[in-house]
């Protein structure tokens, strides 16, 4: 598939909020760039893969990716995205200095299509103020998949994240990497907060999630990914996200 490279410059008005509507080709690849102003992702079609901040997020479509001004990100479009982006003037303080996925209540979703689609600029400051109280109030998605510094850990994840249904051990990897067991843990521990489990398992839901947004059947994800039944992988998914797996298919 051709990956192409997409300029995307904000145009933030007095007003200290504008909005954009962009529809991206499957395979689009918005390089790493950063805005002076925050930024909020959203697709109401189409998956994201979001890389910033030493992690990379899934993003589903009728999700939000919260994006701190100056923050360096890049995204690539795994199907057709239609993106609808607000960004707000860098001098709002929020307590979201990370990179995140959110919900997006309905409210909120009417709310950034219009401000992205075109509306009255007498509307923009009650729109701008609707938008600044839902921030707030938006659940933050566990989509986050750890991408360590450590190169041998970064590896791991990289496959893990690549080839979720590789069912190789701990002390496989130990091996393929050259570290004792116990060096391993200790080092996936310290570059990503998770146990050996832990990572593999939210890097083969973070494979679903793909999967599922992209109309797949949810027995096939479940193998797809790894997992050795769709019961265990409907566990594990509720697990990590507190939903089934069918909520997260168009």
């Amino acid at each position: 598939m051709m990956t192409k490279t997409i300029a995307n410059v904000p145009n933030i008005t007095a007003d200290r909020i504008a909005g954009r509507a962009t529809n991206y080709a499957a395979g689009t690849h918005i390089p790493p760039h950063s805005h002076a102003g925050h930024q909020i992702v959203h697709a109401i079609s189409g998956v994201m893969r979001v890389f910033a901040q030493d992690a990379s997020w899934v993003l589903p479509p009728g999700r939000g990716l919260w994006v701190p001004a100056t923050v360096r990100h890049e995204i690539r479009c795994l199907d057709r995205v239609e993106m609808r982006t607000v960004y707000l003037d860098g001098s709002f303080r929020f307590d979201r200095p990370q990179v995140q996925v959110i919900g997006i209540s309905p409210l909120m979703r009417e709310i950034l299509v219009r401000l992205a689609e075109g509306c009255d600029p007498q509307q923009l400051p009650h729109l701008r103020a609707l938008v600044l109280a839902e921030i707030s109030t938006l659940a933050v998605e566990p989509f986050r998949l750890p991408m360590p510094r450590d190169e041998r850990i970064q590896r791991l994840v990289t496959h893990l994240r690549d080839c979720p249904a590789d069912a190789a051990t701990l002390s496989e990897w130990a091996v393929r990497l050259g570290l004792s067991q116990r060096s391993l843990i200790r080092r996936i521990r310290a570059e990503t907060g998770l146990s050996f489990r832990e990572l593999r398992r939210q890097a083969r839901i973070n494979a679903a999630l793909e999967l599922l947004a992209l109309g797949q059947p949810v027995t096939g994800v479940a193998l797809d990914v790894g997992f050795e039944s769709p019961s265990a992988f409907a566990h594990a998914f509720r697990v990590v996200t507190g939903s089934t797996p069918r909520q997260y298919r168009p």
